[in-house]
């Protein structure tokens, strides 16, 4: 493109720009209300009629299946959405349109046929090129979509960060999919291809747990707080009303994807899994334990919550005071110097502190990388024990004892690994454990995003058995799936890894991942005044 014509283009951005400065959301006058519906008595439903005499064995706690494996964790979503019938309630931050995105649209719009009321609730800054067919969704007699704090100008949607900053840039991070209101997945996992191990890109290790008993009710209210608060506008007063014609003409495409060759191998996996099987004859190894969830109000897109309706607020009472140990894993791990000193505090006082987030070789951010790596020095000197997960080439594996996970992704205890074809693993699973005796999982980071601009869920989780199998597996899997930062005897940096066979500690003084260029870059990134927005 000539000179002239790319001034003329960026000037006609930029009036457009000035012309949507003057846009404003439609109004909610009329919008309906819902709730989520009742489970009602127990043979209301397959998954009533199979959960109704395990909590009733097991009153007033949840049971819990953890999901860290990629595939299954799509094929669970699939088969609770095919073992619905009565309602779906869906909630997510990002939805692809690709493979795995499209494919579990599909299952959606194939409960509503069967008669299941549907609720598809997504964060309009995750939902690139998905208007139309969220639109056609949208007119299904039993699908209804919302989308939380979105965007006036469709095409391109990202003036609007322009346009209107203050109120774009937060967003709802939730994720949970909930069948029936008698169970729900909730965790870190967005919808999109990276998060299912169907992508020869990145592919994330992540964490997610299947929840019912006592903590669904919990799950289904937080759900409608969001659905019914005044950030979440019907789709249809943003998105085209589409023809009669189109809309199956988006149904129809839909309906393709499951014949794809991309597609093929995760309607197989989907076939293969016992889920539903085993979940409906009681056989699916469920850990019965108290589980409360921690939510925040969805006002705070707003700047509006409350003090006790911040999932922050809520945290400190529900875990109390580590005493021995804590392990945090945090994909974007930005503490600021408020978290530095909880931290340091802890150390000082005996605990075990031990943390696990992003090499720069494998975050997807690098900004955030840049915010976290000026706290380095300061953790390490107070004794905490930094730790960076190390991006593997795909299928290279790492010896470790005993039984779980092989890759090194996987060895993290928080995901499915990279597999041949990908380019290899990023950390996204945010969870951690308190004295090897409660879990949280959920989708909350440790940085300022999560703890002041975006909404954010998680579970508390009381088990020992999970927590301590958390830190065991971190024990025995960081020496090799990861970096551990220490300061060298000249007071430098430092990253330590084992390789080899037998393993033997390999030590280096310059940032994996980097050359002097990136390491000048991320250097005055961390001199920007932006870590309130990492």
């Amino acid at each position: 493109m000539p000179p002239f014509q790319r001034i003329l283009a960026l000037t006609r951005l930029l009036v457009l720009g000035l012309i949507l400065t003057g846009c404003s959301l439609p109004p909610l006058t009329g919008r309906s209300e819902s709730q989520a519906l009742a489970p009602g008595p127990a043979q209301d439903t397959l998954l009533g009629r199979a959960l109704a005499p395990l909590q009733a064995r097991h009153p007033g706690l949840s049971g819990i299946h953890a999901l860290s494996d990629a595939r299954n964790a799509f094929a669970a979503r699939v088969l609770l959405a095919r073992a619905a019938q009565r309602s779906l309630d869906v909630q997510y931050y990002i939805w692809r349109a690709d493979t795995t995105g499209h494919l579990l649209l599909d299952e959606l719009r194939r409960a509503a046929d069967r008669g299941v009321r549907v609720r598809l609730l997504l964060d309009d800054g995750g939902t690139a090129g998905m208007d139309t067919e969220l639109a056609a969704l949208d007119q299904h007699p039993l699908i209804e979509v919302r989308l939380f704090n979105p965007f006036v100008q469709r095409t391109p949607k990202f003036l609007g960060y322009l346009t209107d900053f203050s109120r774009t840039q937060r967003r709802m991070h939730n994720k949970s999919f909930t069948a029936d209101s008698q169970a729900s997945i909730v965790g870190g996992r967005n919808i999109g291809d990276e998060y299912f191990d169907a992508t020869d890109g990145v592919l994330f290790a992540d964490l997610d747990v299947v929840a019912t008993g006592s903590v669904v009710p919990a799950i289904a209210q937080s759900f409608d707080q969001y659905w019914n608060s005044i950030s979440a506008y019907p789709a249809d007063r943003l998105l085209p009303q589409l023809p009669d014609y189109a809309v199956e003409r988006a149904y129809r495409q839909l309906a393709t994807e499951v014949a794809r060759p991309e597609a093929r191998s995760y309607a197989d996996a989907v076939a293969r899994s016992a889920f539903t099987r085993d979940l409906l004859e009681g056989r699916l190894p469920l850990r019965w334990v108290p589980t409360t969830l921690v939510s925040d109000d969805p006002a705070k897109v707003l700047g509006e919550a409350p003090r006790d309706g911040l999932l922050i607020t809520q945290l400190a009472p529900a875990i109390g005071q580590p005493r021995q140990r804590l392990d945090l894993v945090s994909p974007y791990f930005v503490p600021t110097q408020a978290g530095v000193r909880a931290l340091a505090d802890l150390s000082g006082q005996g605990v075990a502190v031990r943390v696990l987030t992003n090499s720069l070789e494998a975050t997807d951010v690098a900004v955030v990388h840049a915010g976290y790596a000026k706290y380095r020095r300061p953790l390490i000197e107070q004794g905490v024990q930094l730790y960076e997960l190390r991006r593997q080439p795909p299928q290279q594996d790492a010896p470790e004892p005993g039984h779980g996970p092989r890759s090194p992704a996987a060895a993290s205890g928080l995901g499915s690994g990279s597999r041949p074809g990908s380019s290899g693993s990023s950390l996204h699973a945010k969870t951690f454990a308190v004295d090897g005796q409660r879990l949280f999982v959920g989708s909350f980071n440790f940085d300022p995003r999560s703890a002041h601009l975006n909404t954010e869920m998680g579970l508390l989780i009381d088990s020992p058995e999970m927590a301590q199998r958390m830190s065991a597996t971190l024990d025995a899997s960081l020496p090799t799936a990861a970096y551990q930062v220490r300061l060298d005897s000249s007071g430098r940096l430092s990253w330590t890894h084992e390789a080899g066979h037998p393993p033997a500690p390999v030590t280096t003084t310059t940032e994996p991942g980097s050359h002097a260029l990136k390491r000048l870059l991320l250097r005055v990134l961390g001199w920007l005044p932006i870590e309130g927005l990492l």
